[in-house]
Formats: C-alpha cells, structure tokens, sequence
C-alpha cells in the first residue's frame, strides 16, 4: 500500500494504519487492551526498551526481550524471571504467535523489517509511519487512567499536556474511584428502580462530585456518596 506524505509517496506495509481519504495523517481508534497471559515481543535491549517494559509486566503481558545486549535493568527482570530474554539479533521468524509487538532498536533497517515481518500489532518506537499503533501518554492513577495522543504528530505536545492532567487529577481520584467500586455494586443489588439507579450513578460521578473531590478529598466525597445511596434506596 502506497499514500502521499508530504511531496513524496511513502510505502506502507498493508497491515499499516488507513488513512482518512480527507487527510495525510492516520486516524486513530483509541482503546484499551488487556494484555493478561498474552505474547509481547520486544526487539531490542537498550533503554528504549527498558522504558518499555515494566508498562507490559504491569499489564500483565508475557514478555520476551531479542537482543544481543541488554541493559542493567532488563538483566535484572531477567534474573528475576520475569521476561524472556533470547541473547541475539532480531530473525525472520521471532515474531510468530505474538500478539504485540515493540521494536525499540538503534537500527533503522532492523526496526523496518520488524515492522514488516510482524503479523500482528506492532509499534516501532518514535517511527509513526512504520505502527500500526501508537502509544498514547498517559496519566494512571489507580483504576482511572486517562490516554493523550496528537496522532504522532508531536510527542513532546502529549507529555505536557500529560503533565497538566497529571496536577488537575492527583491521587485522591484513584481512591474515590476505589470507593465507587463498591457503592455501585451496592446500588445495583439495593436501587431496583432503573431510573432512580441511573440518576444516582450520574449523580456520584457528577462533574459538581468531580470538583468536590479535589476540594474535599477522597475520603469525605465517599461519606457523601454512601450517604446519598442511602437516601436513593429508601425514596
């Protein structure tokens, strides 16, 4: 598959991002995976990859690292046993069975092959063109986890804006949001009206509820979030 970038026809292997007809720049579905119990490969070992990593483990990925050297830290998840590590440089082959694939070499020729070859989803790290994803920036706290991409057209712009959210949405949203695990699984067995149900489910996860949070704190909003369950399951 061939487009236009730019004054100049770029190829693009046929597993790669579709482009809007409107537009030069793909257009991203975002979404969210779990990765639990699932093959991730990640071509290269130096601290590119190493950054990439702990973010697989955390999702629960199966991990194997290809590369003739690793860093400190990859040799230290390696002895740990908690990644895979073949001692050698990427062949055609590597990426059978994977479902993710990350190439995070210093070799331009290895990272395009990879690109290439992989059958399956696959990023080459700050290379757009050759992904048939993108990883987002993001802001994780707890439960809520919030994704911030430009599309690839600039990084730099997604991490700062990551960094503002990161100020506006502080750690006490990752314990009310605990605390609404529970009063929602409450209110569903409690509040058999489906509207009242709905109301009181729009009602705690309100933008006002959002804003008393951060002015009170995660502990006083899940007082009043209990307590207006009580209210919702007696009217």
């Amino acid at each position: 598959m061939e487009y236009a970038s730019s004054s100049k026809t770029v190829k693009r292997r046929q597993s790669g991002c579709l482009l809007n007809p409107s537009s030069d720049w793909p257009v991203y579905y975002p979404l969210f995976m779990n990765l639990t119990n699932k093959k991730t490969t990640v071509i290269g070992g130096g601290r590119v990859a190493e950054r990439k990593i702990p973010p697989l483990l955390k999702s629960g990925a199966r991990v194997t690292v290809i590369s003739p050297d690793i860093t400190k830290k990859i040799e230290h998840m390696k002895r740990q046993r908690i990644i895979q590590h073949i001692a050698r440089p990427y062949r055609k082959g590597d990426l059978r069975e994977s479902f993710l694939v990350i190439a995070a070499t210093d070799s331009p020729d290895v990272n395009e092959q990879v690109s290439r070859d992989a059958p399956c989803l696959v990023n080459i790290v700050d290379t757009p063109h050759l992904c048939n994803f993108i990883v987002p920036s993001t802001v994780i706290r707890g439960p809520l986890n919030i994704a911030v991409s430009t599309s690839g057209i600039s990084p730099a712009l997604s991490r700062s804006i990551r960094k503002e959210l990161q100020t506006i949405y502080g750690a006490e949203f990752s314990k009310y949001l605990q605390s609404l695990k529970k009063i929602r699984q409450d209110a569903m067995k409690m509040i058999h009206d489906r509207k009242k149900r709905t109301e009181f489910l729009k009602c705690i996860a309100s933008e006002e509820m959002i804003r008393k949070v951060r002015r009170k704190g995660s502990k006083e909003m899940k007082k009043t979030a209990e307590g207006l369950l009580e209210k919702a399951k007696t009217s």
